[in-house]
């Protein structure tokens, strides 16, 4: 039996046909991926604490397209099963984790005249906040009173202090 058949046998499908996605936040559970892009931009976000621990497959079908992957800062990329043809190739602008503790993300398929970029850490947290997805969340979220992530306590700034609440007068 498959490693891909146990952890997760229908894969999330991806497909962008001269067009550009985005899929960020915690958009997704799934651990393994189909990406097939024909002169398109896709933008995967990977970070989410919601996928479960365990590597992650992603299965590339690109022609003439680009796929930037933002990823945890210590995951480890392996893209031995990726085949590049004409200027296909995977660009990294994150350190590499030699001891491999941390989640290993799989890269196969292929590409054609195009690019994976990986990002990690500081660059894949500006890439997701310079884009439009972030915002709409973020102003969702203020809209909604949930100014922290689920879990965390409110930051002291936006707690009002006993002293700065005021009472109508009379009271």
């Amino acid at each position: 039996m498959s490693t891909q058949n146990r952890a997760n046998p229908t894969p999330v499908q991806i497909h962008a046909d001269h067009a550009s996605q985005k899929r960020l936040g915690n958009w997704t559970t799934a651990r393994a991926f189909q990406v097939r892009a024909r002169h398109a931009h896709d933008t995967i976000d990977l970070r989410s604490p919601q996928i479960p621990d365990s590597d992650i497959e992603l299965d590339l079908d690109l022609d003439r397209s680009a796929v930037k992957l933002l990823v945890a800062a210590d995951a480890v990329i392996d893209h031995w099963g990726l085949a590049g043809t004409g200027t296909g190739k995977v660009k990294q602008t994150c350190h590499h984790n030699p001891a491999g503790t941390s989640r290993r993300i799989r890269l196969t398929g292929q590409v054609r005249h195009g690019e994976v970029r990986v990002q990690s850490g500081g660059i894949a947290r500006l890439s997701a906040i310079a884009s439009r997805e972030y915002l709409a969340d973020a102003r969702r979220a203020h809209a909604e009173g949930q100014h922290t992530h689920p879990g965390r306590p409110r930051p002291r700034h936006l707690t009002p202090r006993s002293e700065d609440i005021r009472t109508p007068e009379g009271e």
